[in-house]
């Protein structure tokens, strides 16, 4: 993994790691993202926070008014009522006795052990192992190794797993393979390898460093 990490920083520049905001933002966004382009998620995520001044106003709000607000995210009449009762979740984890107004945040599980950070956020309804792993990467640094459909084509045609493999079960497999420290860089590369060149019809394999090494780029070359 210390050669492909090397070439995809020689094809695409070295990733740094930053924090991508609070842990709330990064989890709807996410959900934002999900079966839809980058500018349409954030678009989107833009126009829910300009119609709602904060989390609570959008965990409150009619659902339809969520729904109308992220529209241009795509599937919105599925996404608004999973975004309102993950935030509607996290309000009443963290309720207490005697406080009139629980907050919507998960800022506390920067303390926490990764995985059991991990656990914690797939409780919650409609979060799955890619968006967990987003959120504890993107907002605390944690080094978990999320894994979306460019990462699961990419490592597929590597033969670094088995056609047919599973998001989770790639992370699965992936994540003890990488130092923790390359964890981030490894998969903001690698998206962007999928984006730019390894995409899912018409790969640019001529172009990509990475073909002495790829199965499937050398099967197509040979064509």
């Amino acid at each position: 993994m210390k050669s492909l990490l090397a070439r995809l920083c020689r094809m695409h520049g070295r990733a740094v790691w930053k924090c991508w905001g609070r842990a709330v933002d990064v989890l709807v966004e996410t959900i934002l993202s999900q079966n839809t382009s980058n500018a349409n998620s954030h678009a989107g995520y833009r126009q829910l926070r300009r119609a709602f001044r904060t989390w609570t106003a959008v965990a409150d709000a009619p659902t339809h008014d969520i729904a109308r607000a992220i529209r241009i995210s795509g599937l919105s009449n599925i996404k608004a009522p999973r975004i309102q009762k993950i935030l509607q979740q996290i309000r009443q984890g963290n309720a207490h006795p005697g406080r009139k107004r629980s907050s919507i945040s998960l800022e506390y599980m920067r303390d926490l052990p990764p995985r059991e950070a991990y656990r914690r956020l797939m409780e919650f309804d409609g979060v799955g192992p890619k968006t967990a792993a987003c959120v504890l990467l993107f907002s605390f640094g944690m080094p978990i190794f999320p894994v979306d459909t460019h990462i699961v084509r990419i490592a597929i045609r590597l033969g670094l797993v088995l056609p047919g493999t599973s998001a989770q079960k790639c992370q699965d497999i992936l994540e003890p393979t990488i130092k923790p420290k390359d964890r981030y860089a490894m998969h903001i590369l690698l998206v962007t390898h999928g984006r730019k060149l390894c995409r899912a019809v018409s790969p640019k394999c001529e172009w990509c460093d990475l073909l002495d090494m790829c199965p499937e780029g050398k099967r197509r070359a040979a064509k």
